[in-house]
C-alpha cells in the first residue's frame, strides 16, 4: 500500500508537468485564435482551465493561466484592432471589415460610439466583460480612428479584468467539487449562462 501511495506521489507532478507542457500552450493559441474569430469560447476555456489549475499541486498554476489568457486575448485583439485599421484603408480588407462590423447592430454600434466619445477607456475594460460587448467597442474606437497604441492602452487593464473574472468563475467550480471534470462542467455552465442571457433579456424587453 504504502508502495503504491509513493508510486502515485512519485507520477503525479510528472502527469501535472505533463498536463503543463500542453496546457499552457493550448490555452494561449485558442484565447488568441478566440479574440480573432469571435465565435470561439475563450471566457469557458480559461474558467476551465482555471478548474484544473486549482486542483494541481504545483505553485503559481493559477498564476500562469491568468498570464497566459491575459497575455493571448491582449494579443489577439492588438492583432485583430490592427487588421481593422489596415482594412479601413484598403478594399479587401474593407470586405473584412464589414463581415466583422455585421456582427454589431447598428443602433448598438451607435450607443457604443457615444458611450466612447464619453467615458472613453473605460468603455473599454467594461466591453470586455459584458457578452458580445468586446466587437461593438473595438468597431467605435476604429470608426474613432483612434491609433493602435491608444487602443492598446486601455485594453491592456481590459484583458487583465477578464482574465481574472473567469478565472474566479473556475475556481468557484473548483472549490465546489472534488474531482476536476464537475468542476469543468459547472464553470462552463457559469460561462454559457453569462453569455447567454444578456441577449435573451434584449430580446425579451424587445418583445414586450
Amino acid at each position: 500500500m504504502a508502495a503504491a501511495a509513493g508510486s502515485t506521489a512519485a507520477t503525479s507532478p510528472a502527469t501535472e508537468s505533463t498536463q503543463q507542457a500542453i496546457g499552457y500552450p493550448t490555452l494561449f493559441l485558442l484565447v488568441l485564435i478566440g479574440a480573432l474569430v469571435p465565435v470561439v469560447p475563450t471566457g469557458a476555456l480559461v474558467s476551465s482551465a482555471a478548474v484544473v489549475a486549482f486542483h494541481q499541486t504545483a505553485p503559481f498554476a493559477l498564476a500562469l493561466v491568468f498570464v497566459t489568457a491575459s497575455l493571448a486575448a491582449f494579443l489577439g485583439d492588438a492583432a485583430l484592432y490592427w487588421l481593422g485599421r489596415r482594412g479601413m484603408g484598403s478594399r479587401n480588407g474593407s470586405r473584412w471589415l464589414a463581415a466583422i462590423r455585421g456582427r454589431a447592430p447598428e443602433d448598438r454600434l451607435e450607443q457604443t460610439r457615444a458611450k466612447l466619445a464619453e467615458h472613453g477607456v473605460s468603455v473599454l475594460v467594461l466591453s470586455r466583460l459584458v457578452p458580445a460587448g468586446r466587437i461593438p467597442v473595438m468597431l467605435a474606437c476604429l470608426l474613432a480612428d483612434w491609433p493602435l497604441r491608444r487602443f492598446a492602452r486601455g485594453n491592456a487593464p481590459a484583458c487583465l479584468a477578464w482574465a481574472a473574472t473567469y478565472q474566479v468563475i473556475g475556481i468557484l467550480g473548483g472549490s465546489l467539487f472534488p474531482e476536476p471534470w464537475e468542476g469543468v462542467v459547472v464553470a462552463v455552465a457559469l460561462t454559457v449562462v453569462i453569455s447567454v442571457a444578456p441577449g435573451l433579456w434584449r430580446r425579451a424587453r424587445s418583445a414586450g
